[in-house]
């Protein structure tokens, strides 16, 4: 019935990403790729643990995963409005390299949940962040084995 709302809704989150999430998702990805081999497994470290933290419970078994990818992103997107309201200024390096760990799960989930199929930036981007989240959480899997 309300079907019609749904593509406002999407340019909405859309331009909400690009406010909240493009910037800082961009800094984390150019900052790994410029770190050497100690300071990524940092990078892998703060991502991987940002991304479990927004895990969603999984009470219902038939819930889809674009489903679970956009409450996993709605989870990562809370914890970076939050870290703002909370004037958690970027000033200090770790603060805001986990702020931007947020923002690079949010966008990861929200490109797998198909959120930027109208939008070749963002669905670049969030490609980017997709395959970062996968490195950091494989890397930190084989860590604790």
């Amino acid at each position: 019935m309300f079907s019609w709302f749904k593509p406002d809704r999407q340019r909405k989150k859309i331009r909400e990403d690009r406010k909240l999430l493009e910037a800082r998702t961009r800094r984390l990805l150019k900052n790994y790729l410029s770190a050497d081999g100690p300071q990524k497994h940092q990078y892998y470290e703060v991502v991987a643990g940002a991304a479990a933290a927004c895990q969603p419970d999984v009470s219902d078994p038939k819930s889809e995963n674009a489903q679970l990818a956009q409450a996993s992103a709605e989870a990562a997107l809370a914890v970076v409005k939050l870290r703002r309201r909370q004037v958690i200024y970027d000033n200090d390096q770790l603060a805001a390299l986990i702020t931007d760990a947020y923002a690079t799960v949010a966008v990861a989930y929200r490109r797998a949940s198909g959120a930027y199929t109208g939008d070749q930036d963002l669905q670049q981007l969030g490609t980017a962040a997709v395959h970062l989240v996968t490195i950091a959480t494989s890397y930190m899997a084989a860590q604790s084995e």
